[in-house]
């Protein structure tokens, strides 16, 4: 479906490059496309690309979503195809 998911930046690299991390799945992406992304930040990432940062709450929240609605298994399968 590839749906943009929040997911937490673990860790900042050259480039506009990060790591963000999610259930255990980790990925490298891009942050070319936001401001003032810091360690910690939650981010929500489409395609491999952060779009805006969200709070923790508004990640929290959206993530219990996709969860009651089925769908955050089959996005983190996708995820994972290309996690490092």
């Amino acid at each position: 479906m590839c749906l943009a998911i929040p997911a937490r930046v673990t860790q900042l690299d050259d480039g506009d490059m990060a790591v963000v991390a999610l259930e255990g799945v980790k990925k490298r992406i891009s942050i070319a496309l936001i401001e003032d992304v810091e360690v910690g930040d939650y981010v929500l990432v489409h395609v491999g690309y952060a779009l805006h940062k969200v709070s923790p709450e508004e990640a929290g929240r959206t993530l219990a979503m996709m969860a009651e609605a089925g769908v955050l298994a089959e996005e983190l399968e996708e995820i994972a195809g290309g996690a490092l």
